[in-house]
This record gives C-alpha cells, sequence and structure tokens, in this order.
C-alpha cells in the first residue's frame, strides 16, 4: 500500500524499494513503513496560460503561473541525459505531460503551457486545473499517459511505480527523468534540465535569470533581528491528521535551506536531526524549541486549523505554540524550488515577521 497524495510527506518514493536517485532514501523508507502501518490508499487540452507579465512577482497570487513574456520555439530535434542514465531523444514537443507539479510549473512558466495535455494531482495553479489528471493519488497511470498520445513525458526520480514509467517508455515515448528539487540551489539546475528536453535552452536561461533576480530581491527584504536578537527557530511539521501522520523535518526536509534565506534557523536541523522526517514526540519538539512552526495549508486543515495543532502533544509547550505562531504555505508550491520560488519566500518573510520587521 502507498500513501495517496494527501497523505505522502514532501519527496516521498512511491516507486516499490526505490528512493532518490533509483535507491530508497530514509523518507521513501519512512513513507512505505508508515503506510504499511496505516493501511492507506489513493482513493484534454491545453489551457490559456494567461497574460504574460514582467513586473515583480513577490505578493502576486501564488495559484496562478506567470510566464515568460515571448513564447518560445522549441529547437528540435535534441538528445538530452535523463537523470536515470538514459540518453533521451525528444522529436515533438506538441503533446507534452509532466507528472509532477513542480515540472508543469516550470513547463508553463517557460511558455508552453498550451501543448501540456495531462497534469499531476499536485500540479494546482489555476491553468493547469482543467487539464485531464494521469494520476490515481500520486501513482501514474500508464494508460491514461498513454490514452493521450503525449510526444514527451517529464518524470522525476520519485515517479512511481516503476512498472508505469517503463510502460510508458516500452511505448516508444521519450520520458524524460529530472532529479527532484530539495534545496534553492536546485532551482537553476531543474530549469535548466526541463528547457534543455524541450528544446528551448534559450528560454531557460531566461528563466533561470529572472527567477535568480527575485529571488535574491525577496532575500534582501529579510529584516535584520532588532536589539541584538536572535534568527528565529523555525520547525517544519509535516501533518495529515486525518491519518494520525504527525512529522517532524529534519536535516533533509527540503524545508531547511527556505528557511535559512528567509533569515530563520531550521530548529528540527539545529536540534540534531539528520534524517528528513521523524515522528512527533514531546522530547523532539522540546529540543528543537522552536519560536514559529511552517506548515502546509492542506495539513494544517487536517489537524483543525491553529486549535487543532496546538492539541498535538507537545506542541502547546513550544514558544511557538504558546505563541500561536503558525506560518502556512499552499501545499502545491512549498516545496517546488522553481519558478514561484521568491513568491513562496515572500510570504514566508512576510508571516514569520511582524510589520515592524523586528522579530518578536
Amino acid at each position: 500500500m502507498r500513501f495517496s497524495q494527501d497523505f505522502a510527506p514532501p519527496g516521498a518514493d512511491r516507486r516499490p524499494g526505490r528512493g532518490r536517485a533509483g535507491a530508497r532514501g530514509p523518507l521513501g523508507t519512512l513513507a512505505a513503513a508508515l503506510a504499511l502501518a496505516l493501511g492507506l490508499t489513493g482513493c484534454g487540452a491545453g489551457t490559456d496560460q494567461g497574460a504574460p507579465s514582467t513586473g515583480a512577482a513577490p505578493g502576486a497570487a501564488a495559484d496562478r503561473i506567470e510566464p515568460l513574456a515571448t513564447a518560445p520555439r522549441p529547437q528540435l530535434p535534441v538528445t538530452v541525459k535523463s537523470a536515470d542514465g538514459a540518453e533521451v531523444t525528444v522529436t515533438s514537443t506538441d503533446r507534452i505531460v509532466p507528472l509532477t507539479g513542480g515540472l508543469s510549473e516550470i513547463v508553463f512558466t517557460l511558455g508552453l503551457g498550451k501543448r501540456v495535455v495531462a497534469r499531476d494531482i499536485t500540479a494546482t495553479f489555476e491553468q493547469a486545473a482543467k487539464l485531464p489528471v494521469v494520476t490515481r493519488a500520486h501513482d501514474v497511470s500508464a494508460e491514461s499517459v498513454l490514452s493521450l498520445k503525449p510526444t514527451v513525458v517529464l518524470a522525476e526520480t520519485t515517479t512511481g511505480p516503476a512498472e508505469a514509467v517503463d510502460q510508458i517508455r516500452d511505448a516508444g515515448i521519450p520520458l524524460v527523468v529530472v532529479a527532484p528539487a530539495r534545496q534553492l540551489s536546485d532551482v537553476d539546475r531543474r530549469i535548466a534540465a526541463v528547457a534543455a528536453a524541450l528544446g528551448v535552452p534559450e528560454s531557460g536561461a531566461e528563466l533561470t535569470s529572472r527567477t535568480h533576480s527575485r529571488i535574491e530581491t525577496v532575500r534582501e527584504s529579510v529584516p535584520a533581528p532588532a536589539d541584538g536578537r536572535k534568527k528565529p527557530r523555525v520547525a517544519f511539521l509535516y501533518l495529515r491528521g486525518s491519518a494520525s501522520v504527525y512529522l517532524l523535518g529534519g536535516r533533509e526536509s527540503g524545508a531547511s535551506s527556505l528557511l535559512e534565506a528567509a533569515g530563520a534557523v531550521d530548529a528540527g536541523k539545529a536540534s540534531g536531526l539528520t534524517k528528513d522526517f521523524t515522528a512527533i514526540t514531546s522530547e523532539a519538539l522540546a529540543k528543537a524549541a522552536p519560536d514559529a512552526i511552517l506548515v502546509m495549508t492542506k495539513g494544517l486543515e487536517s489537524v483543525g486549523g491553529v486549535d487543532g495543532l496546538v492539541k498535538i502533544p507537545g506542541i502547546a509547550e513550544t514558544p511557538a505554540g504558546m505563541d500561536r505562531r503558525i506560518v502556512s504555505v499552499d501545499d502545491g508550491v512549498l516545496l517546488n524550488y522553481g519558478p514561484r520560488t521568491d513568491r513562496v519566500l515572500s510570504e514566508l518573510i512576510a508571516q514569520l515577521y511582524p510589520r515592524d520587521g523586528a522579530d518578536k
């Protein structure tokens, strides 16, 4: 049994016996163990890309994509090396199927959204909403993908099940695998990989430059701690209340570099948690001693909002729990590390610091 999208921790591997880069990682092991214990199961045409804009992104709605001003013209064929070691030749980008929300975000932002014919359930932004979903829970349906006659499929090393990925490739469809995002430094790499696979490297370079510039602008807005106060300690919690899944992020959770860019300290990492996630305990929370708690929006909703969150054993006793200092960011964008990362960072900073710019 595997986690559905609603229960899978960020980056969890859904392929049998595999993890990041093809070998089960600690998060994949954790997900599998929890899935077995809980017995959980998962229950067109391209759309308008929206009006391009060159304005600053911070403050823009996080559920929309902002494509580059000029739609690119793919230069094909191209041969690229997939993250799983295969060499893949792409001859057409007329019908693109990205199998993760993060990859969909990049494709749409490059200006190729009208060529996308399907989406993964994690592609939550507005322009992709009307596309057919080709995943059941988070598992890819090879039959659904093939029925749409794609000319190129984009996947990640965590995409699964492996049998579905193999079935797509065996059907002769070019399938390019991209390494998943784990930190802020992955943004440039992922944009470049997708752009190269779709034959638009110049647009990739333009998007990389735009994204990098915006991230740096937002980073410069981080207020310095006033009166010699220390940086806020922030714990990243992964919550799915209906399944009683309560996890505390550690060094490999994927949130560390984002928190550090926001001028904060990853409380789980600083407390010595070397894994990606560990079960929440009163002892672990006491050691992490977070001043604030970062959660995904759906996760917070699943435990009954802030009132329900502070009822989880150990939360109310932390400085964050006592102050009810909770930061929530939409699930579909928080850890994508893509073209909208500046918006995520801006939202994180806005929620983390009071209006006067000083840390509490």
